[in-house]
Order: structure tokens, then C-alpha cells, then sequence
């Protein structure tokens, strides 16, 4: 029976091989995990061994570049051998010649052994010394080398890449940056113990429940059905900071809840969108469906996954009316009552990844909305005020949008708008 002998893959780049040399020749008999080739490749040189005992039957010569899988050989484990092996000498031969015959095949055969003596004594193999691989031929070949001045390294007297990078042209010697830096003692390469038994293989498996499923699904179908893109800017959240850090416990004494930045955010979030309405609308089929309500979605972690419940109307609402009403969902979703319409309807949505310490991303959209708003996490740096270097709380945002309804000047000055709003929060009073 034949076996075929093929090209193993040796890395996850490579998609060829050079086949620097045959151990063996063809018709040759072959015993399991003997070498038969030497395989090179633009970053290791690989011994290709056999899998069983048989005859080898060579089908691609050496020297020739071949893909990763290619047959290169077939061994045939019930074929009798028509070669002697080639480390076996043939001493009835000799002695049948005759005395004079033998001593004339023994001079050049003596000649030749002496010759691989003092390449062996080099570590230079005369057959692997022609065979190059493709970065050391690359190489020879800019330098003006001549391989055959070179000492090589590698198995078999091989010249590999470092052998020939520090040569000068025209020569077999080193030049002396080469030679400087070989003079150096290389640091002895420490291989840390494990501290306790390998792990590889230990995992644990769960179904998703049925929050994470859907919000995969809904991700998932976002991704490939709009064509998603992000703009960004940062806003200046001294003014914010500063409003809510002077009025905050009157606030809370008299509607009962913190005032926070997400009440401001979506006050400035509603006026962007009424001066700019396809950031609030959306695609049915070949329509574009203009909605002239602000339903605002609010995504909210919980312990079972990211929901977004929706303040309805929320343009009729204060920033105390909007701060109570996200009080209020996290309340129900914290006691598992949140409900399939408190998750309908929305125009538009913002999220707050700064909670979680998240300094910039891209948010995704929540079909079927055409946009989304990302605040992050507020953080002191140094910017130009009135030609002065400041240190102010500075927050970025994004705004992820479907530019098959919203263009990039659109999303751009949405986004300006809001930051307008942000930066100067008496505008939100006045409605200007």
C-alpha cells in the first residue's frame, strides 16, 4: 500500500515551501521516523520524517517551491527496495573487481570522504550547502555574496538568515557592527516555573438566558443591517459640573431625587434633535419615516444584561421629570417589573459608558433608530480657554449614526448642538 507523503503546514502565514533537500533517494528503502527532506521556509527550516516503513518514491525535486499540502513522495510498504540505502557501502562489489579494480575505486572514494571530513569538520554539508532558502537567497543576492566562503550554522552546515545579514559585500567576513555586536555575551534566557498545575482545557459552560440572546440577536442585526458610522467631539463639562454641584441639595430636597448630568444630557440631546429631525427618524422600507415625538432610550445595566427603557414625551419633561423617570425604571428593573413597553418606542437613544469608567467608544444602534449618543467618563485636562492653558472636566462623545439617512454634516453639527447645550445649560431654560 501507498502512502503519500505531503508539505506540513509549519505556521499560520506560510502557504509554500522550498524543498531544500532529499536524506534520501528514490526507490530507497525507508524505516519509520527516519528524515527524508529538509524543508525550508522564509522563517524555520523543518525535517519532513516518515510516517511508515516502505520504499520512497520521490515526485517533487529538490529545490523546488511548493504549497503547504502538496504530495510530495509516496511510500510503498510492500515494494522491494531498487537502491542500496545510502549509508551502506557495497563490499562484495569490491572484492569481486579484484584487488587493482578495488584500490582505484577506493582513491577517489577516499577523496571524496576526506572532502565531506573537512566540511563536516566546518559544519558544512557540500549538498545543503547550495540550497538556500528564499530570505538567505534574497539576501546573497543584494550583498554580492558567494555562499561558498560562508560558514553556516545551520543543520547540516545550512547558512540560515543571521549567517549572511552582517557580512559585507564581496566578502565572507563580518563587518564590524556585526562583529561588535556578537562580542557581546547574550543574557542567559531564564524560563520561569509554573507556580501550580496547567489549566489548558479547563472551561466552563452556560446558556445564555434569554436577555443576553436577544441582545446578541438585536447587536448582531444592527451590525449588518445599517452602514454604521462614528463621529466624536468633547465637551467641556465645567458649567454642568458647576450648576449641579451649587444646586443640588435643593434639588434633591424638593423633587426627591439626585440631580444628575443624564437629566441635562437628554434636555440638550431633545433640542439637537428638533434642530436636526432625520437624527430622529428612520427607514421603512424605501421611506424615510420622520417622527416628530422624542422617545428617549436609556440603556441601564442590570445584573442579567444591558436594557433600554423608554422616557416617552420626554420633551415635556423637566430635567427633574427626566431624572425621576430614570429613577423610577432603575427601581423596576432592579425588582424584575420592568415590562415589554417600558422597552417600546424609542426615537433615539443615549448611554452612559463614563459609569463604568469607559473614556471613549463607539456605541451600536438599537434598531430601528438611526442613531445613538455615548457619554463617557469625565476626566481633568489641561485646553486652551481664552488663549490660557485650563485644567477642566472634560468629557468625550460619540454618536454612532446610519449614514444611509444621516450624513456626516448632519451627525457633525447634531452632535455640535448638543455639546452647545452641555457647555452653557441656562440655553436648556431659555430653549435657545
Amino acid at each position: 500500500m501507498k502512502f503519500d507523503v505531503k508539505v506540513p503546514a509549519v505556521g499560520e502565514s506560510i502557504t509554500e515551501a522550498t524543498i531544500g533537500s532529499w536524506s534520501k533517494t528514490n526507490g530507497e528503502f525507508v524505516k519509520r521516523n527516519e528524515v527524508l527532506m529538509l524543508l525550508e521556509t522564509d522563517k524555520a527550516s523543518v525535517e519532513v520524517v516518515a510516517d511508515q516503513d516502505g520504499v520512497l518514491a520521490i515526485l517533487v525535486p529538490a529545490g523546488k517551491t511548493i504549497p503547504i499540502g502538496t504530495v510530495i513522495a509516496q511510500i510503498d510498504n510492500e515494494a522491494k527496495a531498487s537502491v542500496a540505502p545510502t549509508a551502506v557501502a557495497n563490499p562484495t562489489a569490491t572484492i569481486a573487481a579484484g584487488p587493482s579494480t578495488a584500490a582505484a575505486s577506493a582513491a577517489p572514494a577516499t577523496a571524496a570522504a576526506s572532502t565531506a571530513s573537512v566540511s563536516a569538520s566546518n559544519g558544512t554539508h557540500p549538498d545543503l550547502k547550495n540550497h538556500l532558502s528564499p530570505a538567505v537567497q534574497k539576501i546573497v543576492s543584494e550583498k554580492g555574496l558567494d555562499p561558498a566562503t560562508i560558514a553556516g550554522t545551520g543543520r547540516g552546515g545550512r547558512l540560515t538568515k543571521e549567517d549572511v545579514v552582517g557580512l559585507q559585500a564581496g566578502t565572507g567576513t563580518p563587518s564590524q557592527a556585526t562583529i561588535a555586536k556578537e562580542s557581546k555575551p547574550a543574557a542567559p534566557i531564564v524560563v520561569p516555573t509554573p507556580r501550580g498545575p496547567s489549566k489548558q482545557g479547563d472551561q466552563t459552560r452556560q446558556p445564555m438566558n434569554n436577555i443576553r440572546r436577544r441582545i446578541a440577536e438585536r447587536l448582531l442585526h444592527s451590525q449588518q443591517s445599517t452602514a454604521t458610522l462614528t463621529t466624536f467631539n468633547e465637551i467641556d463639562m465645567f458649567k454642568a459640573m458647576e450648576l449641579r454641584t451649587k444646586y443640588k441639595d435643593k434639588f434633591k430636597e424638593k423633587y426627591g431625587v439626585n440631580l444628575g448630568l443624564m437629566g441635562i444630557f437628554v434636555k440638550a440631546t431633545i433640542e439637537a434633535l428638533k434642530a436636526w429631525p432625520a437624527v430622529n427618524a428612520l427607514i421603512e422600507g424605501t421611506d424615510i419615516v420622520y417622527n416628530n415625538y422624542f422617545n428617549i432610550g436609556v440603556a441601564v445595566g442590570t445584573e442579567k444584561g444591558l436594557i433600554v427603557p423608554v422616557i416617552k414625551d420626554a420633551d415635556n419633561l423637566s430635567v427633574a421629570g427626566v431624572e425621576l423617570a430614570i429613577k423610577n425604571f432603575a427601581l423596576k428593573a432592579r425588582d424584575g417589573k420592568i415590562t415589554v413597553a417600558d422597552l417600546s418606542g424609542g426615537t433615539f437613544t443615549v448611554s452612559n459608558g463614563g459609569v463604568y469608567g469607559s473614556l471613549m467608544s463607539t456605541p451600536i444602534l438599537n434598531p430601528p433608530q438611526s442613531a445613538i449618543l455615548g457619554m463617557h467618563k469625565i476626566e481633568d485636562r489641561p485646553v486652551a480657554i481664552n488663549g490660557k492653558v485650563e485644567i477642566r472636566p472634560m468629557m468625550y462623545v460619540a454618536v454612532s449614526y446610519d449614514h444611509r439617512i444621516i450624513d456626516g454634516k448632519e451627525a457633525v453639527s447634531f452632535l455640535v448642538k448638543i455639546k452647545e447645550g452641555v457647555e452653557e445649560p441656562e440655553r436648556l431654560l431659555l430653549e435657545i
